[in-house]
């Protein structure tokens, strides 16, 4: 038997210290390490055992299929479907909607082999009364009701599984540990063990994660390391509409967004996410452009307001709503100097409708159009989209994917587009005219 010792590990990034102290020496949080029991097992001298190579030519070339979990967009957040073998984290709020769908997951990923479903925090009659509400009564999933990972896989490899399912891996804990489920050392042990017995038998394993305060996965970092794939739950408080994002995937595309609406039989993929960010506004109205974003692979036409009014304090304020604040600040300045917008002495409010955040720079010149059309109360046409990366010297720069968003634009009805010159395609979609600009003057010409 391995002799234990004593550690003291840090609750927030695992960090493990021979003695107690208030501040983790490793990431600065205060009373974080607490006492758990670890030990050191004995390990098989070198050359022990024989080990095999493959050659890599021919495992290129072998096609690696993929299992459809019965949803478009969660199959284009994951790169095509699951990946047998593969290991994936999805994280979110409480009752945004993670059981709700990995339950549906389950009930279509059975056409492909025996599903396991085991949750550690409800009980099966729970699950059930979620099945019948979400009208999957009729589904051959398998049920667990279990938190002990030994167990859990003992289960699995008897029914032989395509699919696992763990609800949640914070509940989860191994037998070989003796502190409590939930801390760091039962965390990642647990995700060792789940992640072997995946690469082992080829079962994909999905593991659904609590979230702490600042939205990220309860438990040390490299839980995010040792997985295939991390998806964020994403959602604005009240509203029905969910966004699922990559933030890492071995196997597709990473920042890859799947949109969904919350209804009464659960999640309903949003197949044309456009549409819910867009106004559509009956007559135009002063301040709103329209601009096209990217996600992943994935061309987004989203509605950007600005509001500009004189200021009645001494220092004029300066609020953005799913923009960066001091990008804002930044290209109200390189308006001034180089577009001849006097807006030091107003109250500038930006906002992104529909609470999405525009994180990329093809945005701003849709912004600095808005900012000038509130400052004159002069309306842009609805048929009008922008993007355009501004630089500090006045300049517009070309963006990626600029023949994407064009298409997309012209795709929901836009007829007209101001973007970069080096954006300009050689052959405009059809029905659409292209203006190119390359200095913010001209994009500001009449």
């Amino acid at each position: 038997m391995p002799k234990l010792k004593k550690v003291f590990i840090c609750q927030n990034c695992g960090t493990a210290s021979p003695k107690w102290q208030g501040q983790c020496p490793d990431c600065g949080e205060w009373n974080t390490l607490a006492s758990e029991m670890t030990g050191r097992a004995s390990r098989p001298g070198p050359g022990s055992r024989r080990v095999e190579t493959s050659s890599l030519a021919i495992l290129a070339q072998t096609e690696q299929p993929r299992l459809g979990s019965g949803s478009g967009e969660l199959d284009r957040v994951l790169g095509g479907g699951l990946v047998p073998g593969s290991v994936i984290l999805l994280g979110g709020d409480p009752g945004i909607g993670k059981s709700t769908l990995m339950l549906q997951a389950a009930a279509a990923l059975q056409q492909h082999g025996a599903v396991l479903y085991a949750t550690g925090e409800e009980s099966l009659r729970q699950v059930a009364l979620r099945a019948r509400r979400l009208g999957l009564a009729q589904a051959t999933a398998q049920l667990l009701a279990e938190t002990c990972v030994e167990d859990i896989l003992a289960a699995a490899t008897a029914a032989k599984v395509r699919v696992l399912i763990i609800d949640s891996i914070q509940t989860m804990y191994s037998r070989g540990l003796e502190s409590a489920p939930g801390a760091v050392s039962q965390l990642r042990e647990s995700t060792a063990s789940l992640v072997r017995y995946a690469k082992t038998t080829g079962t994909a394993v999905l593991l659904v994660g609590h979230v702490t305060k600042d939205g990220q996965i309860a438990g040390p970092r490299v839980l995010e390391h040792m997985v295939d794939t991390v998806l964020y739950f994403e959602s604005d408080t009240g509203s029905r509409f969910r966004v699922l994002r990559s933030v890492k995937n071995r196997f597709g595309a990473a920042n890859e967004i799947g949109v969904f609406a919350m209804a009464e039989q659960g999640l309903r993929e949003v197949t044309n996410p456009s549409a819910i960010f867009l106004s559509r506004h009956a007559e135009p109205v002063p301040g709103s452009v329209i601009t096209v974003m990217r996600e992943g692979t994935r061309s987004l036409l989203i509605e950007v307001q600005v509001l500009a009014d004189a200021s009645l304090g001494a220092n004029p304020r300066r609020v953005a709503v799913g923009i960066d604040g001091n990008r804002l600040t930044m290209l109200l300045a390189v308006a001034h100097r180089h577009g001849g917008l006097a807006l030091h002495g107003q109250d500038v409010f930006a906002n992104v409708v529909g609470g999405v955040r525009l994180a990329e720079t093809a945005g701003d010149l849709a912004i600095i159009i808005a900012a000038r059309s509130s400052l004159q109360d002069r309306p842009v046409p609805n048929s009008l989209v922008a993007f355009g990366e501004l630089g500090l010297a006045g300049e517009i720069r070309p963006v990626p994917f600029g023949e994407e968003r064009l298409r997309e634009a012209a795709k929901h009805g836009f007829t007209e587009a101001l973007v970069p010159e080096a954006n300009v395609p050689k052959r405009p979609p059809d029905g659409m005219s292209v203006r190119g600009v390359t200095r913010l003057s001209q994009a500001l010409e009449p």
